[in-house]
C-alpha cells in the first residue's frame, strides 16, 4: 500500500502454519462464564447494541462464507505487485479536517481475498465508506483498474495517531485479514499480531479462523483521547460483536470489548488471541537455519501475572515438533508476548528491525474465571511464519445461544514496560554440558538486584519434574550486566540403554523452574523451561 499503508516484507505472516493433526488432552479446572447483561431503552441511532444485534441475529442462520468476491487478477499478484498498489494521500479519511486520528484503507488482492465493508459513524448516523478505483495508485499494475468490479470493497484500514515528541502523528493500528490486527507505539515498526478469537487450535480436526466481516468507525472530535472502532466477527461455529477504542501516545492501547454468540459447541475457544514468530534466540542451541544472524524473532517470551500476584516468564521454542502448553491462570491478571532484547548487536538485521518489535500486554478487565493460557510453539524453517500462538482458554465450553462478553486491555509497547516489580529474566542460554546432560544459564536482572553485592546471599531455587535431575548449581553476581546469573546442569534421571542410543525413544519433555531469593524474600519471577531428555 502506500508508503504508509505499504507493509514490511515480515508484515504477510498473518496466518499461522497448518497445525498437524494431533490428539491434545489439557487439564481442566472449574470456570465461570460471562454473560452479556441485557440492554434496554438504548438511546436512538448507531451504538454498540447495533453490532451486538447485528451478531445475534447472524448466529441464528448458517454461516456464509464468501467466495468469489475479489477477482483473481488481484490474488495472483506477487507481494511486490500489491504493495505496488498505494494509497493516494489526498483521499486519507479526515485528512483535511485536522482531528486527532486519520484512516486509510487497504486494497484486496495477494492473501486478502475476503471484502470487508467500512461504515463511517458521525453524530449517530453511520453511512457506508465506498470503495473507489480513484483512492489508489495502481502504479505498474496498469491493467488491474479494469478488471476490479464497480461494486467492491477493502481488505482492511490503518489508523494513524498521536505519538511522543519524536513521532508526534504517526501509524498506531492496522486491522487486515481475517480478525487479525496490529499496533505499535512510537519509533517501532510491525511486529506480532493479535486476533479476535481463537477457535480450536492445535485440535486434529484443524483451526477455524473467524474473520471481521463489516467494521463501524467513529468520527472523533478535535480533542478525542481514542478513536472508537466496531467489529462484525463471523464464523462457522459463531460471530461475535466488538468494540476497540484505540488511543496513541508513548504507549498505544486498545480497550476491547467482546460479545460471542456460539451457533454449535466449540472444542476450544482462545481469548484475546496473540500471534509472533521465534525461528531462533540465544536459547537455541541447534538451529534449523544457517543464518548471519545471532536471533530472529518477533518475541522471544510468554509472561503471566497470575491471580495470586506471582509473575511466570516461558522463553518461546522453535521445536521439532508441535509444542502444546497449559499454564493454569485462573482470574488472570495479565499475559503477553514480549520482546525483551532490544539490542541491535543481538539480531544484525538493519531491514527487519526485531529489536523495535512490540511487545504486546493483555489486561483482563474483571474476572474471566478459571481456564488457562495456552502457548503454543509450531515447527518452522522460516521466518514468514507466525509459529506461536497465546492466548487465555476457559475452563467450561461456552453455551450455544447464551451471549458471552470479555472485556480487555491491549498494551502494545517497547521496552521496560511489562516487566514485574522484582528481578526478571534478561536472557536464557543453553548447552552440552557431557554424559547428555544441557547445561542452562539465566541472567536475571533489575535496579534491585543490582544493588545486591556479594556477599549477600543470594539463592535459586530450582525444581525439575519426573524425568531428570538438576546438579551443578550456582549463583553469582554478573558484574558485566550488575544483576545476578543463575546456572545448573539437568540431566536423565536414568542412563540410555545400549538400544536406546541406536534408536532414541521419546520421552516427554521434564518440567523446569526457578528463581532466585533471599533468606525468605522472592527476589525475581518465576523462570519456566521444557527440557527434552
Amino acid at each position: 500500500m502506500s508508503n504508509s499503508t505499504r507493509s514490511p516484507r515480515h508484515a504477510l505472516r498473518r496466518i499461522h502454519l497448518l497445525i498437524p493433526a494431533l490428539f491434545l488432552l489439557v487439564q481442566a479446572w472449574p470456570g465461570t462464564l460471562h454473560a452479556e447483561p441485557a440492554k434496554a431503552d438504548e438511546p436512538a441511532g448507531f451504538t454498540r447494541q447495533v453490532v451486538v444485534d447485528k451478531a445475534r441475529e447472524l448466529s441464528q442462520s448458517p454461516f456464509n462464507p464468501p467466495q468469489g468476491e475479489v477477482p483473481q487478477a488481484l490474488l495472483d499478484l506477487s507481494d511486490a505487485a500489491w504493495n505496488n498498489i498505494t494509497y493516494r494521500p489526498e483521499k486519507v479519511l479526515w485528512a483535511k479536517e485536522k482531528l486527532p486520528f486519520q484512516v486509510q484503507f487497504f486494497h484486496p488482492g495477494l492473501l486478502y481475498d475476503r471484502l470487508v465493508a467500512v461504515n463511517v459513524v458521525d453524530k449517530g448516523a453511520a453511512e457506508p465508506v465506498p470503495f473507489d478505483r480513484a483512492m489508489f495508485d495502481y502504479g505498474n499494475n496498469h491493467t488491474l483498474p479494469e478488471q476490479i468490479p464497480d461494486k467492491f470493497g477493502f481488505a482492511g484500514f490503518r489508523i494513524d495517531g498521536p505519538g511522543n515528541a519524536s513521532m508526534p502523528f504517526h501509524e498506531i493500528a492496522s486491522f487486515l485479514g481475517a480478525s487479525y490486527f496490529q499496533a505499535m507505539a512510537p519509533d517501532q515498526v510491525r511486529g506480532l499480531s493479535a486476533r479476535g478469537l481463537a477457535v480450536d487450535t492445535a485440535l486434529p480436526d484443524g483451526e477455524e479462523f473467524p474473520y471481521f466481516k463489516e467494521f463501524w468507525i467513529e468520527k472523533p472530535a478535535k480533542k478525542s483521547p481514542g478513536l472508537t472502532v466496531h467489529a462484525l466477527l463471523d464464523s462457522k461455529s459463531l460471530t461475535g460483536a466488538y468494540t476497540f477504542v484505540v488511543k496513541g501516545g508513548k504507549t498505544t492501547a486498545m480497550d476491547v470489548t467482546a460479545t460471542l454468540f456460539l451457533r454449535v459447541p466449540v472444542a476450544k475457544i482462545g481469548i484475546a488471541p496473540l500471534t509472533s514468530m521465534f525461528l531462533f534466540g540465544e536459547n537455541t542451541d541447534e538451529r534449523k537455519v544457517r543464518d548471519f544472524r545471532p536471533e530472529v524473532h518477533d518475541s522471544d517470551g510468554l509472561l503471566i501475572k497470575n491471580n495470586s500476584g506471582e509473575w511466570f516468564w516461558r522463553p518461546l521454542d522453535n521445536p521439532e515438533n508441535l509444542d502444546v502448553n497449559a499454564f493454569q491462570a485462573d482470574n488472570v491478571r495479565g499475559y503477553g508476548l514480549v520482546q525483551r532484547d532490544r539490542e541491535f548487536p543481538h539480531y544484525q538485521d538493519l531491514e527487519a528491525a526485531y529489536e523495535r518489535r512490540p511487545t504486546l500486554w493483555v489486561e483482563p478487565v474483571g474476572d474471566w474465571g478459571f481456564g488457562h493460557v495456552e502457548l503454543i510453539n509450531i515447527p518452522t524453517d522460516q521466518e514468514i511464519h507466525d509459529n506461536i500462538v497465546a492466548f487465555w482458554s476457559p475452563k467450561d465450553a461456552l453455551p450455544v445461544g447464551v451471549p458471552q462478553t470479555y472485556e480487555y486491555r491491549l498494551l502494545w509497547n517497547g521496552d521496560g514496560f511489562t516487566h514485574p516489580p522484582l528481578g526478571y529474566v534478561e536472557a536464557t542460554r543453553a548447552g552440552d554440558a557431557g554424559d547428555g546432560g544441557q547445561r542452562f544459564v539465566i541472567d536475571f536482572e533489575s535496579k534491585a538486584l543490582s544493588l545486591l553485592l556479594p556477599p549477600s546471599k543470594v539463592e535459586g531455587v530450582v525444581t525439575c519434574g519426573k524425568g531428570a535431575v538438576v546438579s551443578d548449581q550456582l549463583v553469582e553476581k554478573n558484574e558485566h550486566t550488575g544483576g545476578w546469573r543463575l546456572s545448573f546442569v539437568v540431566r536423565p534421571d536414568q542412563a540410555p540403554s545400549a538400544l536406546e542410543k541406536v534408536l532414541p525413544k521419546r520421552k516427554p519433555p521434564v518440567d523446569l523452574r526457578a528463581f532466585l531469593k533471599i533468606n525468605d524474600t522472592t527476589l525475581t519471577e518465576t523462570w519456566n523451561y521444557a527440557y527434552r531428555p
